[in-house]
C-alpha cells in the first residue's frame, strides 16, 4: 500500500503529541519517520564517503594525467572550496524554496556530475566536476539537516535522531578512507561511480517517502545583494585559507584574499541589516548558544583536520605506511562513533547537552597530549590505538551535541540557515586549522616539526572548551 506523504503527517507538532518529549518518557517512531531519518543520514554518509575517498586516490589520478602536485590537490580543494562557500546559501534556499525540493534537485545534480567525472578524460573537466559536486553537496547537507530538525522536535527525539545521523557521518568518512585505499588499485574511476547507486537510492526514497514541501502564499524573495556578497566573500575566504599553507600566510595573495573577504562579508552584514527579507537575519546571532556552538565547531574541526593531516604525514611519509593501513588506525575512532551514536540521545537527555559536549571536547586534550609522544617507531597498542579511541570518543560526544546546541531555539523557517551556518563553521574552521598547522610544520620532514603541529591542535582543543565554559551547567 502506498505511503501517505501528506505534509501534515511529518509535522513536529503531530510527532510531539504522539511521542512525549519530556525526560524519562518513551517514544516510538513509525516506519515512515525512520525512512525520513535514513534519507537525511544517507545524505551525510554520501558526503563523508565522497570527501574521504578522493584524498587517497589523488596520487593515481596525478600519475595518469601527468599533473603537478599543486594541480592535483585541486581535486580535493575544488570540492572544499565550493562546499564551504555555498553552504549558507544552500541552507537559506532550503528554507525559502523547500527542503525536499532542494534535496531532490541537488542530489540529481550530484548523480549526473559523478557519472560525468567517472568518464571524462580531461583533467580540467574532472576538477570542474569536483567543484560542481561541492556546490551540490552544499545544498543537500543543510537541506537534510534542516529536514531532520523540523521533523523531529527539540528534546529526546531530536537528540536521538542526531545521534543516529552522526553514526552515518562517521561511517561514511571512515569507510571512505578504507575504500579509497583499495579501489584505486583497480581503477580510480570506480571512486566516482561508487556514490551513484547510493545517491539514486536516496533520491528515490526522498521522492517516495519524504513529505512534499508545504505550499506558501507568501512571495519568495531572494536577497540578491546579500547572495552575491556572501558567496563571493566565502569563496575568497575559503580559497585564501585552503591555499595559505602552499603559498604562505604573508603572500600577497593570502593577505589580499583575506582582506577582500573581510570587506565582502562586511558589505554582506551591512546589506542584511537594511533589506526587508535578508538572506540571514542578523538577530539569529543573539542566540548565544548558537554562536558558542559555531565557534566550538570551527575550533574543533580546525584542530582535528590539522591533526589528521599530521597523522597522515607521520604514518605515510615518515614511516612509509600505505593509505589503507592509516585507515585501519583511524577505524577504531569510527567504530567508537558507531557504538556511542545510537545511545547518545539518552545520554544527552540524562546529563544535558552542555555536559555531554564538554566531556566530548575534553577528550581531545589527552588525545593530542598522547600524540606528542609520536616517535620514530610506531607504537600501536599504547599510543596509536588510545589516540584513535580518544579521537573517536571526542567526535562521538561532541558533534551531535554541537548540532543540537546549534539548532535549538531556532524557528523552523530558519533551520536551514542554522544548519548551513554550523556546516560552514566546520568547513572554514577545518580549512583554517589545516592551514595553520601546515604553516607551522613545513617542510614536515622531521618528528620535531610534527610535534609543533600537534601543539597547535592542542591549543585548538583548549579553546573549544573555553568557549563552552559559560554554558557548562546547561
Amino acid at each position: 500500500m502506498p505511503v501517505n506523504t501528506a505534509p501534515r503527517e511529518a509535522s513536529p507538532d503531530d510527532l510531539a503529541r504522539a511521542s512525549p518529549s519530556g525526560p524519562g518518557t518513551a517514544f516510538r517512531w513509525p516506519a515512515r519517520l525512520w525512512i525520513v531519518l535514513l534519507v537525511c543520514s544517507g545524505v551525510i554518509l554520501l558526503d563523508g564517503l565522497d570527501v574521504s575517498m578522493i584524498v587517497v586516490a589523488i596520487p593515481q589520478i596525478q600519475r595518469e594525467f601527468g599533473l603537478s602536485a599543486a594541480t592535483a590537490q585541486w581535486l580535493a580543494g575544488a570540492y572544499i572550496l565550493a562546499f564551504g562557500s555555498f553552504l549558507l546559501l544552500g541552507g537559506r534556499c532550503a528554507d525559502l524554496f523547500g527542503r525536499r525540493r532542494m534535496l531532490v534537485a541537488a542530489m540529481a545534480v550530484f548523480i549526473l556530475v559523478s557519472v560525468f567525472g567517472a568518464f571524462t578524460s580531461n583533467p580540467v573537466l574532472l576538477i570542474a566536476s569536483r567543484f560542481i559536486k561541492g556546490v551540490a553537496a552544499a545544498f543537500t547537507a543543510p537541506a537534510a539537516m534542516s529536514l531532520l530538525t523540523t521533523t523531529f522536535p527539540e528534546g529526546p527525539q531530536r537528540n536521538k535522531a542526531f545521534g543516529i545521523f552522526n553514526v552515518f557521518e562517521a561511517s561514511g568518512y571512515s569507510s571512505g578512507l578504507l575504500i579509497g585505499g583499495l579501489l584505486p588499485t583497480l581503477n580510480w574511476r570506480a571512486i566516482f561511480i561508487l556514490p551513484v547507486p547510493i545517491a539514486l537510492l536516496i533520491l528515490w526514497a526522498a521522492l517516495r517517502y519524504v513529505p512534499a514541501d508545504p505550499r506558501s502564499d507568501r512571495p519568495i524573495r531572494l536577497d540578491l545583494g546579500g547572495t552575491l556578497t556572501l558567496v563571493s566573500g566565502m569563496l575568497t575566504l575559503v580559497f585564501a585559507l585552503v591555499f595559505a599553507a602552499e603559498i604562505g600566510w604573508l603572500s600577497p595573495w593570502t593577505v589580499g584574499g583575506l582582506a577582500v573577504s573581510a570587506l565582502l562579508l562586511a558589505a554582506f552584514a551591512a546589506i542584511e541589516s537594511r533589506v526587508e527579507a535578508p538572506l540571514i537575519r542578523l538577530g539569529l546571532f543573539r542566540n548565544r548558544r548558537l554562536v558558542a556552538a559555531n565557534a566550538s565547531a570551527a575550533l574543533l574541526y580546525g584542530g582535528a583536520m590539522g591533526f589528521q593531516f599530521l597523522l597522515g604525514l607521520y604514518l605515510q611519509n615518515l614511516l612509509g605506511w600505505q593509505p589503507w593501513q592509516m585507515a585501519l588506525v583511524l577505524l577504531p575512532a569510527g567504530l567508537m562513533v558507531v557504538a556511542i551514536g545510537p545511545k547518545l540521545g539518552g545520554l544527552m537527555d540524562r546529563f544535558g547537552v552542555a555536559r555531554i559536549l564538554v566531556v566530548g571536547l575534553a577528550a581531545f586534550v589527552p588525545c593530542y597530549l598522547l600524540a606528542l609522544r609520536l616517535g620514530p617507531e610506531p607504537d600501536l597498542w599504547t599510543l596509536l590505538l588510545p589516540v584513535s579511541l580518544l579521537w573517536g570518543l571526542g567526535f562521538a560526544l561532541s558533534i551531535s551535541a554541537l548540532m543540537v546546541a546549534g539548532t535549538s531555539g531556532v524557528a523552523d523557517e530558519e533551520q536551514g540557515v542554522a544548519t548551513g551556518l554550523l556546516n560552514s563553521s566546520l568547513q572554514v574552521g577545518g580549512a583554517c586549522g589545516l592551514a595553520v598547522v601546515t604553516a607551522v610544520i613545513m617542510p614536515a620532514t622531521e618528528l620535531a616539526m610534527l610535534s609543533s603541529g600537534v601543539l597547535v591542535s592542542l591549543v585548538f582543543a583548549f579553546l573549544t572548551l573555553l568557549v563552552q565554559l559559560p554554558f557548562r551547567r546547561g
